[in-house]
């Protein structure tokens, strides 16, 4: 299982550190060796600091919600610097099992918990608070080689990626004529990532069934880095990781039958991007919440989500929708809001409706 662990030194001016490395970029994709596990570090506060707060915060789960919990992390440093955030990415999946197994005091997940996921919280005696923090699009992108694709619709997308396919169906003209024959090769998602769920269920029909011979990851970085270096690749990952790395991939439109419609701010926060469009989240252990350096780090969490989720590329929720998610932290409001696993179709007023209950 891959996981990324980053240590916030490194990402943010530290006195005595020297130097701040940077971020990777448009034109540097990270290398594909995963670093061992670090501990987030301790900032140097720029802002007033509450250094009677201690204590080790540990945090896992999803690559796609990992950019926002990241940043939070580097801001709450400097207000706590007497914390430490351990933040590492296994997918979502394999964060529940950390989560449910008392490893980890908060999941980053970009599909709601499973049914079963619950139950095995259940058995460990840890309840839990569910939290949305953003709305994404699942983003289809290719090479910026390939001039022929512009928008697939989801009967392609269905026919390209189920398991029938395996071995299959491996050139382009094999689903239009008009294509050529240039050999296909797909990028996705591990299957312990939340985004491999929700993509089977919205495209194959069937959440977690999906052709074999796919090049997947549960980091999101390795996948964009893959795909703008094969010419002969198409692949799938959240949008903020588009957005970071546009300069080197090329994006797809979906057509799910109302016309070709490329994911954006716009047609995500409208509900016109689908069925790839969903809600992400962050799971966070009810009885961790009496710890205050937790209660700290969750009330800063959503104290200015909506800046936070639109500076790493994502969509904000409505602020009704971080109010809701506010009280429901304080009311100690316990299990989820979905009926469990991926939910498709789910708009942002449906959110509200059902975080108003």
């Amino acid at each position: 299982m891959l996981q990324r662990f980053f240590l916030l030194c490194c990402l943010v001016t530290l006195a005595g550190c020297g130097a701040t490395a940077a971020q990777p970029t448009a034109t540097s994709l990270p290398a594909t060796a995963t670093p061992a596990p670090t501990t987030l570090a301790q900032a140097t506060p720029a802002v007033t600091a509450n250094p009677a707060l201690r204590g080790t915060i540990v945090i896992d789960g999803s690559s796609t919600v990992f950019p926002i919990t990241e940043a939070v992390a580097r801001e709450f440093a400097l207000t706590a610097p007497n914390v430490q955030v351990q933040l590492g990415v296994s997918g979502t999946g394999g964060g529940f099992k950390k989560f449910c197994a008392g490893e980890t005091v908060i999941s980053d997940a970009s599909r709601p918990i499973k049914q079963s996921e619950a139950a095995e919280c259940a058995a460990n005696q840890i309840d839990f608070v569910e939290i949305p923090v953003a709305f994404d699009g699942l983003s289809l992108v290719a090479n910026p080689s390939n001039t022929w694709l512009e928008c697939m619709t989801v009967a392609e997308l269905n026919t390209l990626w189920q398991p029938d396919a395996t071995n299959i169906i491996t050139n382009w003209r094999m689903l239009r004529p008009i294509w050529p024959t240039s050999t296909l090769q797909l990028y996705g998602a591990g299957q312990d990532s939340g985004t491999f769920d929700y993509f089977t269920s919205a495209i194959v029909g069937t959440e977690g069934s999906s052709r074999s011979d796919v090049i997947s990851s549960e980091d999101d970085y390795l996948i964009a880095q893959d795909i703008a270096g094969d010419p002969n690749a198409l692949g799938y990952f959240g949008y903020a990781y588009y957005r970071e790395y546009q300069e080197r991939l090329k994006l797809i439109a979906v057509d799910a039958g109302n016309g070709c419609v490329l994911p954006s701010e716009q047609t995500i926060a409208d509900g016109s991007y689908q069925p790839l469009s969903r809600p992400i989240f962050i799971y966070v252990r009810a009885d961790a919440l009496d710890r205050a350096e937790v209660a700290a780090f969750v009330d800063f969490y959503l104290s200015d989500l909506a800046r936070v989720v639109a500076d790493v590329k994502y969509v904000p929720l409505p602020a009704r929708a971080y109010q809701f998610a506010q009280e429901r932290v304080q009311q100690r409001k316990l299990g989820s809001l979905f009926e469990g696993g991926s939910q498709i179709g789910v708009s942002i007023e449906r959110l509200l409706e059902l975080e108003g209950q």
